[in-house]
C-alpha cells in the first residue's frame, strides 16, 4: 500500500469536505469543510484548497492521488475506478439515479483534474458494496423486461460507510469479519440500514435511489407509491414538485419543520407535539428494520450504530432497541451514555452485542484508492 497520502474529496450540493489521509497508517494530515457554496463557486473553493494545502507542504508531488466519493455507480461501476473522459461520461448518464448527489461529485472530479493534472483521479462508489446483493434482495417486483432495460434494481447507498464499519466492528471485537452477522445503522441526515453476513451485504434499506428506507432529515423513506399517484391525480403535483417534496420537504422536516436532529430533540423535550410525532415515526421505522434484518440474517451477532445521530444521540439507541430482550438485545444504560466510540453499549450477558462505532468514509476511500493504484 502506498505510503504517500491521498487527498479525499466529498463534494455535496453546497459543500466540500476534504481530508488528506495516509492510507497505510490511517493518519489524517489535515481536514476541512467548506459550506454554503454556490454551483459556480466550487472551482474557486478547490483552487483555494490546493493553495492552502501547498502552504502546508502538501502538493501534487507529495500526494499519491485524489479520491472522490460518488454516491451512485449504477451497474457499471462496482469498485474503485480510475477516472477518464469515458468514466465521466458514464457518470453523467447516472445523474437521474442520484440527482442531488452525483452532479456535485462530477463537478468536483472535473475541478480536481484541473487543479491536480498530474495525479490519478479515482472514484469510489457508495453503491459498490451492494453490487452483489442476492437477487431476492436486489429485485423489485415490477415488469422484468422494463426493469432490465432501465436498470431498475436495489442499488443501496452509504456502502463506503457500511463496509468500513463492518470491518471496524470486527476489529474492535477481535473477531474475524467472516464469522459475524451484523446489522449496521448509519444514522445521519441521510440514513440507511444494512444486513451484513460474513462481510457481504445481503440486504439494505436504500434502493434505486437514496429515497427509500428509513426516515431521514428531509426524505420520507418508505412510502406507498400510491401516495405519489394520488398526489399527481388529486393534488395536481407535477414531477418537479414531487421531486422537491420527496427530496427536500419530507422526513423530519416535513413532519415537524425541523431537520437537524439536535434541534428536534430539544423541541421534543420542550413539549412540541409535531416534534414528538417525528421522533416517534423515526424510531418506529428504525425498529422495524432492525427486526426485519434480524429475520433476514436468522439472528445477529452485532448491531452497530454509526454516523452523526447514531454515534451521538444515546436516546435514539435506547428507544430503538428498548424491550427487545426476547430477541437477545439488552442495552446497558450507563454504557449507552457515550458519544463517539468505539464502545460496547450492551450488557455483558446480552446475546447480541450492540456497539457504537465511528465511521471514517475518508479513510475507507483512501485505502480503496491505494489498493487500486497498487
Amino acid at each position: 500500500m502506498t505510503a504517500r497520502p491521498v487527498l479525499v474529496l466529498n463534494a455535496g450540493s453546497s459543500s466540500l469536505k476534504y481530508q488528506v489521509v495516509r492510507p497505510d497508517t490511517g493518519r489524517s494530515l489535515t481536514r476541512g469543510h467548506v459550506e454554503r457554496l454556490g454551483s459556480d463557486e466550487f472551482a474557486e473553493a478547490l483552487r483555494t484548497l490546493s493553495e492552502e494545502l501547498a502552504r502546508e507542504g502538501i502538493d501534487q508531488t507529495s500526494l499519491a492521488a485524489v479520491g472522490h466519493r460518488v454516491v451512485h455507480g449504477g451497474q457499471q461501476y462496482v469498485s474503485a475506478t480510475l477516472v477518464d473522459d469515458d468514466v465521466l461520461a458514464g457518470l453523467e448518464e447516472l445523474v437521474p439515479l442520484a440527482p442531488l448527489h452525483n452532479p456535485p461529485a462530477i463537478a468536483g472530479i472535473r475541478q480536481a483534474m484541473a487543479a491536480y493534472p498530474g495525479l490519478p483521479q479515482v472514484a469510489v462508489f457508495d453503491t459498490a458494496f451492494f453490487a452483489d446483493l442476492p437477487p431476492a434482495a436486489a429485485t423489485y417486483a415490477i415488469d422484468a423486461e422494463l426493469a432490465h432495460r432501465l436498470g431498475i434494481r436495489r442499488y443501496g447507498m452509504h456502502g463506503i460507510s457500511h463496509e468500513y464499519v463492518a470491518q471496524a466492528a470486527a476489529d474492535f471485537l477481535g473477531r474475524p469479519l467472516g464469522n459475524l452477522d451484523q446489522v449496521i445503522l448509519h444514522l445521519g441526515n441521510g440514513a440507511s440500514a444494512t444486513a451484513v453476513r460474513a462481510g457481504r451485504s445481503v440486504e439494505t434499506s436504500m434502493g434505486l435511489t437514496p429515497l427509500e428506507g428509513l426516515v431521514m432529515g428531509t426524505r420520507a423513506g418508505d412510502l406507498d407509491p400510491g401516495v405519489l399517484l394520488h398526489l399527481m391525480r388529486v393534488g395536481d403535483l407535477d414531477l418537479d414538485e414531487l421531486d422537491d417534496l420527496l427530496n427536500h420537504r419530507s422526513g423530519l422536516l416535513g413532519l415537524s419543520g425541523i431537520q437537524d436532529f439536535r434541534d428536534l430533540v430539544t423541541a421534543v423535550d420542550g413539549g412540541d407535539a409535531s416534534a414528538r410525532t417525528a421522533y416517534d415515526v423515526y424510531c418506529h421505522r428504525l425498529r422495524k428494520y432492525v427486526g426485519a434484518y434480524l429475520a433476514v440474517l436468522g439472528g445477529a451477532d452485532v448491531i452497530t450504530f454509526t454516523a452523526g445521530t447514531g454515534e451521538n444521540v444515546a436516546r435514539v439507541r435506547r428507544d430503538v432497541l428498548a424491550g427487545l430482550d426476547r430477541l437477545g438485545i439488552n442495552i446497558d444504560p450507563e454504557r449507552n451514555d457515550v458519544r463517539g466510540g468505539p464502545a460496547r453499549i450492551s450488557t455483558d450477558d446480552s446475546p447480541v452485542t450492540v456497539l457504537v462505532v465511528p465511521t471514517d468514509e475518508e479513510l475507507s476511500i483512501a485505502r480503496q484508492v491505494a489498493a487500486l493504484l497498487s
